[in-house]
């Protein structure tokens, strides 16, 4: 089944107890999952035009009161049915209400897939995508006026309207072939040049615009993973202070994402914990796994966690001959057992080393090493910037690149025209200029670029 037969749902609201806890659900099928659900007047939930209405939301259990507001396709964000459930704000109440959902057939949604539907659907483009992320992100009330520039099409009206101008232009050149100099469909390559100068003027206009605005920071992003009861809760909590992730004896306790905040050299750190590689897995855990991969390929750097008493890698590795994760680091766990095994020569085939996550012993290795590895320290541990870059700042750089790649194409065409080139030279020079335009809103962005940024987003995003 595609992404675009499933319906979705996901927590919406933040993590934690609140007033109210929101509920999203969107796809083909959200009023009919609402109305199985809920019902108003001891009646089954009718849904009809755009609005909200009172009800009351049976999990299976019991009732809970909801707000339920109703937005039909194309006029919601993600231009799908989409059902909005406000419902008590208890974790306990909204999990059992989610878990309700899924049971009648919806999937859980992956991180930011909301926001990606928008995307694909043709509701927002990238730029916009990017504003959502940075505005979620945004800690500085600069970085807030950034990300709300780009939200509301700062960057994409100057693109768009650049664009049309473009194509306007190229019109304006490949009707003029058909037409020798005398006749009225002729356009002088003065007047083409003229126009080339003035969309010139407007590129480096949108050029300072984004490169003066602020870049979004994006904290550096470490990912635990490894097999299944490998340790990965245990050292999760070990070194963040703001979260818990459950621990228990027994494998396949992680199964949804927990992020916290690390401290590296200084530096904070997200640091996501993500259920035991498993690729058998069916059903939830197999959903689990998917949701898991994303994680790792959003990461700047894995944390690939091994029991020291049952070494095994699930046949899957983050770094090494073969591992297509991107930069990664063995964390040797459960050294402080009687029996735990040292890894053999050559067995792991990248960096590695041993700790205890119930003990803490080498944890202040595995920070220097962590420090290291995303350059957030030099030699003489002074702070320093991530050498790696988040996708949100990758997105910016990528900005940047495609307006400079536009301006260097139309001043390239404009000097062929006036040195009397051809007339389909520069015309084939507006399109370059025209494509590099295209990757900022998205229409050609590669396909690995879009899962490592929608994976950024939180649930229900």
């Amino acid at each position: 089944m595609t992404a675009a037969e499933t319906t979705i749902a996901a927590i919406a609201s933040p993590p934690g107890p609140g007033l109210r806890g929101v509920i999203r659900i969107s796809g083909a099928r959200a009023r009919e999952l609402a109305a199985k659900c809920c019902r108003v007047d001891g009646r089954a939930l009718a849904l009809a035009g755009r609005g909200l209405c009172r009800a009351r939301f049976d999990d299976g259990v019991g009732e809970q009161p909801a707000l339920v507001l109703w937005m039909p396709a194309p006029s919601s964000y993600t231009r799908e049915d989409v059902v909005e459930l406000h419902l008590a704000g208890a974790p306990p109440l909204l999990a059992a209400a989610l878990r309700r959902l899924f049971e009648l057939g919806a999937e859980p949604a992956a991180p930011g897939e909301f926001t990606r539907r928008a995307f694909l659907n043709g509701r927002i483009d990238l730029t916009r995508a990017e504003g959502v992320l940075a505005l979620v992100q945004a800690r500085t009330e600069g970085e807030r006026r950034a990300a709300a520039a780009l939200l509301f099409g700062g960057l994409d009206q100057r693109t768009a309207a650049l664009r049309d101008g473009l194509e306007a232009l190229r019109a304006l050149c490949e009707a003029s072939l058909d037409f020798d100099e005398g006749d009225t469909g002729h356009v002088p390559a003065s007047e083409l040049a003229a126009g080339a100068r003035r969309l010139g003027a407007a590129l480096c206009e949108a050029r300072s615009w984004e490169e003066h605005r602020e870049a979004p920071r994006g904290a550096p992003r470490i990912v635990l993973s490894g097999a299944p009861n490998a340790g990965k809760s245990s050292l999760f909590n070990r070194l963040c202070r703001d979260a818990r992730a459950i621990v228990d004896a027994g494998a396949g306790t992680t199964r949804d994402r927990v992020a916290g905040s690390w401290h590296v050299a200084g530096v904070e750190c997200l640091l996501v914990d993500t259920a035991g590689v498993d690729p058998g897995a069916a059903g939830l855990e197999g959903r689990a796994q998917v949701h898991a991969a994303g994680e790792r390929d959003a990461a700047d750097l894995v944390l690939w966690v091994v029991d020291a008493m049952r070494p095994q890698l699930a046949g899957e590795s983050p770094i090494g001959p073969g591992g297509p994760m991107g930069p990664g680091l063995y964390v040797w766990n459960k050294i402080d057992l009687p029996g735990a095994a040292q890894p053999s020569a050559g067995e792991l085939p990248g960096p590695w080393l041993a700790l205890s996550a119930r003990t803490g012993q080498g944890v202040p290795a595995l920070e220097a090493a962590v420090a290291r590895a995303l350059g957030l320290a030099g030699e003489s541990g002074a702070r320093a910037a991530p050498a790696a870059m988040g996708a949100a700042r990758e997105l910016a750089a990528r900005h940047r690149r495609a307006l400079a790649e536009a301006g260097e194409e139309l001043e390239r065409g404009l000097a062929e025209l006036e040195r009397g080139a051809p007339l389909d030279q520069f015309a084939e020079s507006l399109r370059r200029a025209t494509d590099a335009l295209d990757r900022i809103r998205g229409r050609t962005t590669p396909e690995d670029l879009l899962d490592r940024i929608f994976a950024q987003f939180c649930l229900g995003k």
